[in-house]
């Protein structure tokens, strides 16, 4: 792994599985970005740059999907995922807290490609879905290489044992402060 990691091709292939996970692939970008990071760990924040770039654009695409065609291949991509089971929580969300929703399910478990789809779907601002995105995206895989910065080997571990657990502390910290700032409605 550690030379596929290393090659020029790599970095494509990090951008289109960041891509495709915002909108139909299932499984998330944190372990290459992790394996890239530990066989180049100078280049782990480019690496997280590459993953958040790569997952918001194919976050914007999931959105217009949402938009325009939620009848026609929404829907029928969110049954063929099993994901069906999360959009009620996901609309509740949204009524409830806009552009935090988009945040908390760009960090948490729940699928973001199905929030990407719902906030078209449901007519989330636009600017507000991408800066929302940025940030959730943002903090998880950079969080991811600095992980793998600081701690290395000892981050994969950590990552693969605890990541949920992780990811969790992550959205109470983001939530308290929201809370903090008044930003929560």
């Amino acid at each position: 792994m550690g030379r596929a990691a290393r090659s020029p091709r790599a970095q494509w292939t990090l951008a289109a599985v960041s891509a495709a996970e915002a909108i139909f692939f299932p499984i998330p970008p944190d372990p290459m970005l992790l394996a890239m990071g530990l066989a180049c760990p100078a280049r782990v924040f480019r690496y997280a740059a590459i993953t958040v770039v790569a997952s918001v654009l194919g976050g914007v695409a999931g959105y217009c999907i949402g938009a325009f065609f939620m009848d026609a291949v929404g829907w029928p991509l969110i049954h063929a995922l099993g994901i069906a089971r999360h959009y009620d929580t996901v609309q509740a969300w949204y009524t409830a807290y806009d552009a935090w929703a988009v945040v908390v399910a760009g960090l948490t478990p729940v699928p973001y490609k199905l929030c990407t789809l719902t906030a078209g779907a449901f007519g989330v601002r636009f600017w507000v879905f991408v800066a929302a995105s940025v940030i959730g995206r943002g903090v998880r895989f950079f969080a991811v290489a600095a992980l793998v910065y600081w701690w290395g080997e000892r981050a994969r571990q950590l990552v693969e044992q605890r990541l949920n657990w992780i990811v969790s502390i992550g959205v109470l910290v983001v939530i308290m402060a929201a809370v903090a700032f008044g930003v929560l409605r």
